[in-house]
């Protein structure tokens, strides 16, 4: 890839992408890091892009692996730790491990989700993108993407038995 496509590639997509991996990561110093990482990938495999894809989808789906492996890393490297118990620290210990649970069942029930309905909850959740830019990246309408938008989250309420009264 030419130095000038590259520097307007960045520029273009840097905060989506890093808006992207900070929904994921939570983190600003992780967000950072794996979208720097991405780039440079990009960068550096730009072969691998063969164009049937918009560049910030290809971009998205090398930071979401990027951050998987990240992930596994982490839980390779130790074992999960709670905060200590300290009624003066004001951490209710149970909420934050229910919090960490309900987003790690999110996020696994959303893996399970079939196609196009995994994508376009991603793109419109984690990549925070309209339904115009959607039905532009998955050359559908915009009326298509509303709709599988909404089935998508039907779905992950179903298979995660939340009712909608429940929201």
């Amino acid at each position: 890839m030419e130095k000038e496509a590259f520097e307007k590639l960045y520029q273009t997509y840097y905060m989506r992408v890093y808006s992207y991996v900070m929904a994921l990561a939570g983190k600003t110093h992780m967000a950072e890091e794996i979208t720097q990482e991405t780039f440079y990938k990009a960068f550096t495999t730009n072969a691998s892009f063969r164009g049937e894809a918009n560049a910030v989808t290809w971009l998205c789906s090398i930071a979401r692996n990027l951050f998987v492996d990240e992930m596994r890393r982490q839980a390779k490297r130790a074992a999960p730790m709670l905060p200590d118990a300290d009624a003066d620290s004001g951490i209710d210990i149970a909420r934050e491990v229910e919090d960490k649970d309900t987003s790690c069942q999110i996020h696994q029930t959303l893996q399970e989700l079939e196609e196009p309905y995994r994508k376009v909850f991603e793109l419109r959740i984690f990549g925070e993108m309209s339904f115009r830019e959607i039905s532009g990246i998955c050359g559908r309408t915009e009326s298509w993407a509303r709709v599988t938008y909404h089935r998508a989250k039907c779905k992950l309420m179903e298979r995660m038995g939340i009712h909608e009264t429940e929201l």
